[in-house]
C-alpha cells in the first residue's frame, strides 16, 4: 500500500484536515480579534477540506477492492 501514490494524497488531505482543524481550536482558544474575523471562514475550510479528504478516501478504497 505504501507504494501507491494514492495513499499519499489521502494522507496528505487526512493531515491537511487537522492542520486547519488545530489552526480553528486555537483561534477559538485563544479567542480575541482573530477568532471573530476568521472563524466561520476556517470552519467552512475545514468542511470543504474533510469532504475532499472523505471523497478521496472512499475513491481509494473502492479503487483498492477492485483489484
Amino acid at each position: 500500500m505504501r507504494d501507491d501514490p494514492l495513499f499519499y494524497v489521502v494522507a496528505a488531505a487526512c493531515v491537511v484536515v487537522l492542520l486547519i482543524l488545530l489552526t480553528g481550536i486555537g483561534g477559538f482558544a485563544k479567542g480575541g480579534d482573530f477568532n471573530r474575523k476568521h472563524a466561520n471562514r476556517i470552519m467552512r475550510l475545514r468542511i470543504l477540506a474533510q469532504f475532499v479528504a472523505v471523497v478521496l478516501l472512499v475513491g481509494f478504497v473502492w479503487l483498492r477492492s477492485k483489484g
